[in-house]
Parts: C-alpha cells; structure tokens; sequence
C-alpha cells in the first residue's frame, strides 16, 4: 500500500503578510526589480522549507504567484488585450501589474470572484491573439524546490478547461480557435516539467463540478484526448474541489493517471457515484478529506472513516491523503493567537495545522496506529468542549427568533408607492450622487488606529480623532458637491470585523490574514457562538457626521449574508441559522439609526452572490434563506426610509429575481470593468427598482475622465430610467489614495451635472 500527504495549494501570503509587504513596496518602488524577485524567490523557497517541516511528504509548487494565478497563465501564454499596446516598452512586471491594477494610459481587466469564495481572479480576455509560451514560471518554480532546497514537488497549474471557462472575449465561433491555439502550449508546459524530472502534474479543474451540458463534457473528453496523445509520458492527475465531480461517469474516465475529489464539500456525492460507477484501477485517487475552507480542527477518527469507506468503495492500493481545496482559503497558522479563549483556540486548525493533520492521518493509516498517544481523543475532546459552551446557548438569541413570523420579512407598502414618497421626503435631484461607504484608510489613520489598539492613546483622543476625519471628509465631499454623504467609516478597519466586534458571539485574531484580491488581505472573524446585539453599533459616528451638514448622510451597515460569507463560520449548526442570527441583530441597529433621525440606510450585501452553490439545482435553498436574512434586517423601517444595497457583480441575468426580492429601493453594482456586459443584461432583463451602476472602477489608481464617466452615464441611461438612476463609484474607497478620489469624484459629480442638464434640455 502506497499513502501519500499532500495538499493542492498552501497560502503565499506569509504568516505575517510577508508577500503583501514585498509586492507593496515594489509598487512603490522602494524594491528595485532585481531585489523584488530575489525577495519572492526566498519566500518561496522559506515555504517548501516550512511544509518539509511540518511533515508534508509531496509538496506542490506552482501554487505562488505575484498576484494571481489566472493572470499568470494569461501573461504566460501571451493572452494580452490590444489595449496594453499603448505601454512603451513595458518590463515584464510592468506589463503584469498593469493589466492588474490599471495604469495611466490604459484599464485593468475584470477582475471577479474565484467560484464561490471570497478570492477575486484577474479574467483573461482573448480576442483571437497568437498564443505562445512566454516563459514557464511553473517549471522555472519546479526547478526552483529541486535545485535549492532538493524537492522533488509536485507542480501545479489551473487546467485548460477551467482557463477557458472562466475567460472573457470570444463566441462559440471563435472559442474552438482559442482551444486549438491553447492546448499545444499546455502540452509544451507539461512536457518540459516531465523532461526535468516531475513524478507527477496536478491539474486544476474546478469547472468540471458546474452543471455541465453535454456538449460541454465532449470537449472536456476532446480535449484531454489531445493532451494524453501529445504529452505521453507526463504523469498527470485532475484536481476538482468546491463541490463533487460533475457527469462522474464518464470524466472518471478521462485519460489522466489520477485524479483528485473532494470529499469535504460534495463528499456525499462523490461516495454515492463511487458506490454507483466505481473508480478506475489504473488512476491514483487523491483524496481531500481535511476541509480546506473552515478553520476548524478536524475529527481525526470521522476523517479515518471517510478515507476507510473511499478505500472498501476503490479497493485502491495507492491514493493520497489531502486537504479539500488549495489551503490558501485559510490563515497560515494559529500559533500567535495569544488573546483568544482557550475553548475556541484548542478547536482551530488552520493551513499548519491542517497539514499536521493529513500528516497524522497518513501515518496512521501506513503504520495502523497513531503518531501520538490520545490524538483522537483529545481531537474529540475540544470539539465537544466548544461545541457544549454557554456560548452556543444563548437563550434570548434562541426565544426572538423562534417568535419571528412572516410579517417580520417584508416591506408592506410596494417600491413604486415607496418611491414617489421618498422623493417628495428626501427631495433629491435627478441622478444622485453618492459613494459606497468607506474613504482611504490614509497612513495616519491607520497609523493612529493601531496606537490605540496597543493602548498608547485613550478612547477619548481616539474618538476625537475619528470624529475630525469624518468631519474633513463631510467638508470634502460637500466641496466636491455629491448628494448623499457618508461618514467615511474611519473607525473601521474592516466591513465584517467591526460589526463582529461590537456583537456576541464573534472572536478576532491578531494574524489570521487570507488574500481577497491582489495584496488586498483580509482578517475574517469567527464566528463561533450565537450571534447577538447588545448595544448601537454606527449611530454615534453617523449622527455626528449628519449634525454637520444639511444633506443626508447614509447609514452604514454590512448585510447579514455578507458577515457570513466573509467570517469563519461556526460548523454546528446550520449556516442559514447562523444568518438568521446576524439577520435579527443587524434589525435591532436599522431600528436604532432610523430612530437617531437617519433616513437613507445602506446595507451592503457584496458577497451575497459568492455564497451561491455551484450546482444550480441548490441556488433554491441558498437564496431563499439569504433573502429572508437580508429582509429580516431591512424590513421594518418606515416607508420614507431609503433602503439601499451594494453588490460585487457583474453577471446580472441570472441573479436578477433575488436582487429583485430583496426590494431595496436602491442597489448599487460593481460593474465598471465590465459595464458593457451588464447593460446588455439589463436590455434584456429590466430593472424595476433604484440602481446605481459603477461608473469608474476603484480598484485601479487611474483616475477616470468626465468624458469617459459620461459615456458610461449615457450608455446606462438607455436602459435605466432616470427616476431609478444613482451615480456612484463601483465599489468602496478605503484603499484609495486621498488625491485620486478626489479627483475622481470631481469627475463623477461633473458627469452628472452635466447629464442632468442634457436630460433637462431633452
């Protein structure tokens, strides 16, 4: 019997964001070139060291990037968009981060939500370029582990499927050129790792657990055919997670030697097409049984059971033990938690420890006995010991939601009635002006934050301070002359973080840091007992920024489905309760900013969309659920409260009857790097209620022109009436430099004087 650990990605952010501090320095070009690629190459070669260390037997590489690993294989098969032509002789660097975050002369590409996570991908856009190999980086990393630190590791790449599924830019016509042109570099890829050495190639396919039509599953067929016939003597093993194999019957079969499932998210099902269809003899079965998404310490003798069933089912004499998915969904280790409870910190497991355990796994099932004496009951013993806590039993929490009855859910006057009271309320002119929320987080805020934090000035000074931030800013924005202000949200260093620490039932950490997008990390709470409000959250800053001026200043909330969706969420009940939970509390601060005097509430739902299964078959539930959560929330408000939104989302056709349900009567979209595609959605599918579609995309330091924001503005107003139309940035500020945005601003605000006077004139 052959038992192998392994995982199909480990985090290259570093334990302390070693990587963000490389990559940000050089943006800022206080790394030169030279000393930036020697500084990543330590990193990566620091990391293999440390899995070595930790007891990893394969370990894979391919899986560090410079920003994204989609772009990687863009930029590494030439996948450039025309529009970079306009750089002069750009470096390699240059070229990369340009078509990441934008330049001067020229936009970045879409970037979007990596399947149902909160990672957001570069999309690749072809537009019938010459493909070619423009530097192996997965071989050049390959050589990298076998040459400085005697690795022979397994070499990681995103597959042609999933790459072409997930691009942008070419029809059905043009599609079949783009396959032709892309396989032979795959192969060529995969050829050179074989000729150095490479025992084995992982093959990302996350694609092959959508619903997949027919058509579909024969080029899927087609194309590894190909690949098989080109590339004879690589030893290739197809990696899925996320959900269970699609079409398993007949992808099983595919000509590969291995093939990797997850058995955490989809496990059920991919037991029963094991029980149904069986496993081939010939092909290796990674198995991902240690759950790459949560950060919770697995049930040792539960996970033994799995990998047992898997092995009565296949009869399989050779197979790996492995995580689930890529570990970089989770922080890299528990060990400087210091100031957590003890109950919550014995039961964490994040990328370290998760190893340890695949590692005590396997050892147990070579050996037939455990590494350590008591391992699995001590594994069982923190579970249940958080599992009993008063903190999972709060009875006040249970006794409100049980006494929730239908009304509770809806808004019972319609939005068309709603709106014409809200503007004779609120009297807004035509296309209003506002912002999603946040201003930059400048040096001296964060700077003055964490002085505060470690305790070097009081509440007081800190308070003070904040307030005087958000009074710079109500100046500025009324100079700038938008409509609808907002605080600024300057005692926020997170959307989700700073509602989790002002309720019960959340837990924060000093370092526990995922990538969102970029260098742009995150710190999830974690939320591990029953959600529940105890005290106003934002009223205070809110009302304190609305004393200063005579416009609205908009009430600031992070939406139920979207605290969840960005938190490491309990795993002992059911996700829909716990939103529920979030749901009812967030009630309580709309009931306590409605009465402070505050008349337009936005309740941010960015990640609502990212929640949803993979399977479309379970979008029902998930939605249902989700809705109920968001209008718990928002629902019982008088009717000339404005209720507003904000979503992450481009794709509108197939997501536009839950936004419908949520009856906000405004939503805000974050559409500016693909504009076009949503205004064909929207031709299709009208909008009924209040929008505001991005106008420029915050996520790039370019600022836009009037001219190019205008004729996004006149392209939007022929799908969307002017009764209905905000303007608006896509998304949220903070990580913006303070010239830029005002700049920026400016422009947006100009762009909409200058549409209401043509509308006028119409």
């Amino acid at each position: 019997m052959n038992v192998t650990s392994t995982v199909i990605g480990y985090p290259y952010i570093g334990s302390k964001r070693e990587w963000k501090r490389k990559l940000e320095s050089f943006w800022k070009k206080e790394l030169t070139e030279k000393e930036f690629e020697a500084a990543l190459k330590q990193l990566r070669i620091d990391r293999l060291k440390h899995q070595q260390n930790l007891g990893l037997e394969y370990i894979t590489v391919g899986d560090f990037t410079k920003y994204d690993r989609m772009l990687d294989l863009a930029v590494m098969f030439n996948l450039i968009p025309k529009r970079y032509d306009v750089l002069k002789n750009p470096t390699i660097n240059e070229l990369y981060y340009a078509m990441a975050r934008g330049a001067k002369e020229v936009v970045a590409c879409e970037m979007t939500k990596w399947f149902n996570t909160n990672y957001h991908y570069i999309v690749p856009e072809y537009e019938g370029q010459k493909l070619t190999i423009q530097g192996n980086h997965i071989l050049d990393q390959f050589l990298e582990a076998r040459d400085e630190v005697g690795i022979n590791a397994k070499p990681t790449i995103i597959g042609p499927y999933t790459f072409i599924d997930l691009a942008k830019g070419y029809d059905e016509k043009e599609k079949a050129l783009f396959i032709i042109q892309l396989l032979p570099l795959y192969v060529q890829v995969f050829n050179e790792l074989t000729e150095a050495g490479a025992e084995w190639i992982q093959i990302e396919e996350p694609s092959f657990t959508k619903n997949l039509p027919l058509e579909e599953i024969q080029l899927i067929e087609e194309m590894y055919k190909q690949l098989h016939e080109q590339a004879p003597h690589a030893k290739l093993l197809v990696q899925t997670y996320f959900e269970s194999l699609h079409a398993y019957e007949r992808l099983i079969q595919l000509p590969v030697d291995g093939f990797g499932l997850d058995f955490v998210h989809g496990g059920k099902q991919n037991i029963k097409s094991i029980q149904e269809f069986g496993f081939p003899k010939d092909k290796t079965l990674s198995i991902g049984v240690i759950n790459g998404r949560d950060i919770w310490s697995v049930n040792l003798a539960e996970a033994v059971s799995i990998i047992s069933t898997v092995k009565q089912l296949t009869n399989l004499e050779n197979y790996w033990v492995s995580s689930s998915c890529s570990l970089q969904h989770i922080p890299v280790s528990k060990i400087f938690e210091e100031n957590l409870p003890k109950e919550l910190y014995d039961h964490l497991a994040f990328a370290d420890e998760k190893i340890r355990e695949i590692a005590h796994i396997t050892y147990f099932i070579q050996k037939g006995s455990w590494l350590k004496e008591k391992l699995v009951a001590n594994s069982m013993k923190v579970i249940e010991a958080l599992t009993t806590h008063p903190i999972r039993k709060n009875e006040r929490v249970k006794k409100a939601l049980d006494t929730l009855v239908p009304n509770d859910f809806k808004r019972f006057v319609p939005f068309k009635e709603r709106q014409q009271i809200q503007k004779e309320s609120l009297k807004l002119p035509d296309f209003p002006t506002t912002t999603i929320g946040s201003f930059p987080q400048s040096v001296e805020v964060k700077k003055t934050r964490s002085a505060w934090r470690k305790g070097e000035i009081a509440d007081a000074q800190y308070a003070h301070f904040v307030k005087e931030e958000s009074a710079r800013w109500v100046q500025i924005q009324e100079e700038i002359g938008l409509d609808v202000l907002v605080h600024g949200e300057f005692e926020r260093t997170d959307m989700v973080e700073y509602f989790g620490e002002h309720l019960k039932g959340f837990a924060f950490t000093n370092y526990a840091w995922v990538v969102s997008y970029g260098s742009r990390c995150v710190k999830p709470p974690i939320i591990y007992g029953d959600v529940e409000w105890t005290h106003a959250m934002t009223v205070k800053e809110v009302v304190e920024a609305q004393e200063l001026t005579d416009k609205y200043v908009k009430g600031m909330l992070t939406g139920p489905i979207t605290i969840l969706n960005w938190s490491f969420v309990r795993n002992d009940i059911p996700r829909e309760a716990v939103a529920l939970q979030i749901g009812y509390a967030l009630r309580q601060e709309v009931a306590a900013l409605e009465e402070a005097g505050i008349k337009i509430i936005q309740v941010d739902e960015p990640a609502l969309r990212e929640g949803l299964p993979l399977r479309k078959e379970n979008w029902e539930y998930y939605l249902q659920w989700s809705v109920d959560a968001f209008k718990l929330a928002t629902s019982d408000v008088a009717t000339d409260t404005q209720i507003h939104t904000h979503m992450c989302y481009c794709e509108f056709n197939d997501f536009i009857d839950p936004i419908r349900a949520l009856d906000a009567d405004v939503i805000s979209l974050e559409t500016s790097r693909s504009h076009g595609e949503l205004i064909h959605s929207l031709k299709e599918n009208p909008y009924e209620l209040g929008i505001g579609l991005g106008v420029y995309d915050i996520h790039s330091p370019r600022v836009p022109s009037v001219e190019e924001m205008s004729a996004i503005l006149h392209e939007s107003l022929a799908v969307i009436p002017k009764e209905q139309f905000w303007v608006n940035p896509d998304c949220g500020l903070k990580t913006r430099q303070e010239t830029e945005t005002v700049a920026a601003l400016k422009n947006m605000v100009i762009a909409a004087k200058e549409l209401r006077k043509q509308v006028i004139t119409i």
